[in-house]
């Protein structure tokens, strides 16, 4: 089997976002299968954890990070990108946990759309956001602003004016 990311490689992984792969092979823990082969991951955000990642699982679990040209597309398409629209509060929940475990850019900024727009009818109408939804927010602008961020070489703190700007134009 050829391997679809090489050492060096960034990757997005769903629960940790941006992980380099440092090495590929058998690491030396008890509970890890001999006979596969493993991504050994660093998150750029935990630089003291170590993630292993099957290789022949990768393909469900990790993607590559986007380029810089893939980002500045992705922002410019943000005014296109549709509401998730979810009335059912346990579906809301399963969509919101699906759209993150994806590390798909569209769903994450779909979703970021919806809790946006719930959060300001929930305003006017004197109530709190839900705690779902703050949760799910924070970890969806988390893994979108940061992978944006990275791939332009801006901060995270600037993807916050940047897509505000986009979101305000639909």
């Amino acid at each position: 089997m050829v391997n679809m990311f090489e050492i060096g490689d960034f990757v997005m992984k769903a629960n940790n976002g941006i992980c380099r792969i440092d090495d590929i092979g058998h690491p030396d823990i008890s509970t890890a299968n001999k006979e596969r082969l493993y991504f050994f991951l660093t998150p750029l955000n935990e630089t003291n954890t170590k993630l292993y990642v099957p290789t022949d699982k990768a393909d469900n679990s990790l993607r590559r990070v986007i380029t810089e040209e893939e980002a500045w597309r992705f922002i410019e398409e943000i005014p296109d990108i549709d509401e998730a629209w979810i009335t059912d509060e346990k579906q809301r929940e399963q969509r919101y946990k699906e759209a993150i475990q994806s590390c798909d850019l569209e769903k994450l900024m779909s979703i970021i759309k919806n809790m946006h727009h719930r959060k300001q009818k929930r305003t006017a109408e004197g109530k709190k956001s839900t705690s779902v939804d703050e949760r799910f927010y924070k970890v969806a602008e988390n893994n979108l602003f940061t992978e944006l961020a990275f791939a332009i070489g801006r901060k995270k703190e600037d993807m916050q004016e940047i897509i505000a700007e986009k979101m305000d134009l639909k």
